[in-house]
């Protein structure tokens, strides 16, 4: 029911929004700079506002035609190495003959694309031969291409990893922390010879019994089956993944939206004025954060519900009670993959200590095979994406690849 009341509501707003899109086209034709009449800028703040404020539900562009590599410019292609209903292993492919550490980057499957990595792509492609999971929207997926769950989102990485080959290296992003984890210990156990050489797990939740955060709480608040009453939707039949049950991303980003609604309310009046006083720089740097933001995918209600049970409320990992098809993972078998850690001094997602669990985990790795950095002065966000990104942790990240990879 709730996901036909969204679409209900989405289609008995969207003449309204294209209204507000004409007439905001319309008002930029009388725009005369500085001596715009301030009502006119004001009514076509308001007017982009509306227009702008709808959901997408198709991933965005990643964006990359070309790469600063020394003094040369390279061209970047998408290439997609391998697909499956539910993602592809999408390879950003350069037009040279450099061989490169080849990185898999894991991106979260929590109501966004993995484009919402664009910016962790964009400082590790110069230096990298980069690939990431490209998840799909489970709206978009017939019912007859089977369930999505925990095992099998191992099961892809395991798949990715291969095709990359030995030698290469693994990223994950936030909340694929785990199933990074739980992949290369099945690969370490079974004596996969593709397992990774790094594994840098950023800001995810490994253990979150560890300094637990509004998000910890609110997992742990209600028994899982109220979590599959509440959250869990059919997909619509005008999609092809009618029937289909999905957590829908549009609750994922009114969670997301709630934990800082001031921070977003302000942006949004930030952008009014912007708008209204001409500052064209500062409106377009917050539409594109907003049109990658609303940008949302839905997840398998399987992988969901999966989820939220082990990692979030059961603590399967940690706890040692965590499974792939049936068969314990061990994280102690790891003996060949380096380790390291990232987490965010203010971090409100994924606390301090979460993340940083997994070295007491893989015990069967050397200490010279460990590493740990914790980033002053950013929250989630900042841990992969942004100026601190760049400057302060990718260098720690980029040392622990190259190190490994002689």
């Amino acid at each position: 029911m709730i996901y036909k009341i969204y679409q209900a509501q989405a289609d008995l707003l969207y003449p309204a929004r294209q209204m507000a899109r004409l007439g905001a086209s319309f008002l930029r034709t009388f725009d005369m700079g500085e001596f715009t009449p301030s009502p006119l800028r004001q009514f076509g703040a308001a007017c982009n506002l509306v227009a702008d404020s709808a959901l997408t539900h198709h991933r965005p562009d990643y964006g990359f035609k070309t790469v600063r590599m020394g003094n040369d410019e390279v061209a970047v292609t998408e290439e997609i190495r391998f697909e499956t209903p539910f993602g592809a292993l999408l390879r950003f492919r350069k037009d040279t003959d450099l061989v490169q550490p080849r990185v898999l980057i894991v991106a979260p499957m929590s109501g966004h694309f993995a484009t919402l990595l664009r910016g962790t792509v964009a400082v590790m492609l110069p230096d990298h031969d980069v690939y990431i999971t490209d998840w799909k929207n489970a709206r978009d997926i017939p019912l007859s291409d089977g369930v999505f769950g925990f095992d099998e989102y191992v099961d892809h990485l395991i798949r990715f990893l291969e095709i990359l080959g030995e030698g290469s290296h693994m990223v994950a992003v936030c909340q694929p922390a785990v199933a990074g984890l739980a992949a290369v210990a099945v690969m370490a156990e079974t004596g996969n010879r593709a397992q990774p050489r790094s594994l840098t797990l950023m800001a995810g939740p490994i253990d979150t019994r560890q300094n637990p955060t509004k998000v910890n709480d609110m997992a742990k608040s209600r028994p899982i089956e109220w979590f599959e009453k509440n959250l869990i939707a059919k997909v619509p039949g005008r999609y092809q993944g009618a029937t289909r049950r999905v957590y829908p991303g549009f609750l994922q980003l009114t969670a997301f939206m709630t934990m800082n609604l001031d921070r977003h309310i302000n942006a949004h009046i930030g952008q009014f004025n912007a708008l209204a006083g001409g500052d064209v720089v500062k409106a377009e740097a917050h539409k594109k954060f907003y049109d990658e933001y609303a940008a949302v995918m839905d997840l398998p209600a399987e992988f969901y519900l999966e989820t939220v049970k082990k990692v979030f409320q059961d603590h399967d990992l940690p706890l040692g009670k965590l499974t792939w098809h049936g068969q314990p993972v061990r994280p102690e078998a790891i003996r060949q993959t380096a380790l390291m850690t990232v987490e965010g001094e203010r971090d409100d997602i994924c606390a301090i200590g979460q993340t940083m669990a997994a070295l007491d985990l893989c015990s069967g790795l050397r200490i010279n095979q460990k590493r740990h950095h914790l980033q002053t002065g950013v929250g989630h966000y900042g841990v992969f994406s942004g100026s601190r990104w760049a400057r302060e942790v990718y260098p720690k990240v980029r040392a622990m690849i190259e190190i490994t990879n002689q």
